[in-house]
């Protein structure tokens, strides 16, 4: 008999702005891999890795399939074939696919999935750790995917969500996407809370479609299969569309935040969080975007809050001396600032006591004293009573101890909505009879 193998399959970078997708080239890639009876170990992985990294396409999602095969070495070229094929390299593409045959991933694997959720790495060094591990590999352009493609076979799920994406036929590639928006809202309403960010009710707008050329028609996140299923007969669209394949991804996991950062790792791109104390009381600019700054050990980070996230109101009540917790990516230097987190959430730890000072109060005239001069008290002007000091009084915060999110529309993939707070999938056990894909034969 033929001996098994399995075989770790992970790539990154095949699309452009102009086109194509990571996702949709998986969906390609399963639907070939099914018609050669191959056993698949898990659902194909979707990993969103690091937000700011600024030559992302969309999400920086990179994609990772394992599967159990007598014949790898087809099964690779097979693969390889569909990456050259389905990546769109003319218009930017750096796609990278790598081969890892093993049923567990050893830590280094794991420890530069870590790196690359966070911060920025260098092509190179994914290219050195390929060659170090003896990986098989393939690029095309300069080889940028190899850094996704490594992170999503390493990636190591403590919390995960689901993500079915529905695909569109070739022929609608590019032309605007019809759905009504009252099925959406019906959908997160008859779904929730096992679907997240699917339709902003405020604005009336609909989150689960993208917005460029891509394959994408819709993409519903969740927390298991049955959800996802029935979201999908809730939707409403005339379009025929050709399939769909579901994921197991780390979206909705506020896992980019959870580094921390610090005076060595505040380099640019990075994200994380720092805990601190408010330095000033915020600057609101033009625009309605808030700035301030922070102190953590001894160190000043400044922080921007922008008007889109809906958090520039809560940063502009914070106050000198408030411990906060603040998490996000940090901007390059520029000419007017120095390196900046803007900010993703903000957590208020502590609240100061915000007093307010005024001249002292003639109970008897119900008047304001004057201030007589400096270091010469207050007087009343009507009966002549004396007081030596201000009147100190506390007001009320219009801040709570609480954890400050941004409006669903501002969301990242990554962000962790408010009804994932607390929630942790341990894991969704993978079976392979549920209806986890499909190509639709009409």
């Amino acid at each position: 008999m033929e001996k098994e193998t399995i075989l770790n399959i992970g790539f990154d970078d095949t699309d452009s702005p102009k086109g194509m997708c990571t996702t949709f080239l998986a969906y390609k890639i399963v639907d070939l891999l099914k018609k050669e009876k191959t056993e698949f170990m898990d659902f194909p992985r979707l990993i969103r890795f690091n937000p700011n990294i600024p030559w992302k396409t969309r999400g920086n999602g990179a994609v990772s399939i394992k599967i159990k095969t007598k014949n790898p070495s087809n099964v690779k070229n097979k693969v390889k074939n569909f990456v050259s094929k389905y990546s769109d390299v003319k218009n930017g593409a750096n796609p990278g696919l790598v081969f890892f045959e093993s049923d567990s991933i050893p830590s280094d694997f794991i420890d530069f999935s870590n790196l690359a959720l966070w911060r920025l790495i260098n092509r190179n060094n994914a290219k050195k750790f390929a060659k170090k591990n003896n990986l098989e590999f393939f690029y095309k352009g300069n080889g940028q995917g190899l850094v996704g493609a490594i992170g999503a076979i390493g990636y190591d799920f403590h919390d995960h969500t689901l993500e079915l994406l529905s695909y569109r036929k070739r022929s609608k590639f590019g032309k605007e996407r019809r759905i009504t928006s009252e099925s959406v809202k019906e959908m997160q309403e008859k779904t929730f809370p096992n679907t997240f960010n699917s339709f902003d009710t405020k604005k009336g707008r609909i989150l689960i479609t993208p917005h460029g050329p891509d394959p994408v028609f819709y993409g519903v996140r969740g927390e298991n299969i049955d959800s996802l299923l029935y979201a999908t007969k809730i939707l409403k669209s005339e379009e025929k569309l050709d399939g769909y394949m579901i994921f197991k991804s780390n979206q909705g996991t506020g896992d980019h935040l959870k580094n921390e950062l610090n005076i060595e790792t505040m380099l640019p791109y990075a994200s994380g969080k720092i805990t601190g104390i408010v330095l000033n009381t915020p600057k609101i600019v033009k625009g309605g975007h808030v700035f301030f700054k922070i102190n953590s050990n001894n160190h000043d980070f400044w922080c921007a809050v922008y008007k889109e996230t809906g958090l520039n109101t809560i940063a502009s009540n914070l106050a000198k001396g408030d411990k906060i917790c603040v998490g996000g990516g940090v901007r390059k230097a520029s000419k007017n600032f120095p390196r900046i987190i803007n900010l993703e959430f903000i957590e208020i730890i502590n609240l100061g006591k915000n007093i307010s000072l005024s001249n002292p109060f003639c109970q008897k005239c119900n008047k304001k004293m004057k201030s007589k001069g400096k270091n010469q008290g207050f007087q009343c002007i009507r009966c002549g009573r004396k007081a030596m000091k201000k009147t100190t009084s506390v007001i009320s915060r219009k801040l709570k101890k609480q954890l400050y999110i941004p409006k669903i529309s501002a969301h990242r993939h990554l962000t962790r909505p408010s009804q994932r707070m607390g929630k942790i999938n341990k894991s969704t056990k993978f079976d392979k009879s549920l209806p986890w894909f499909c190509v639709y034969r009409n």
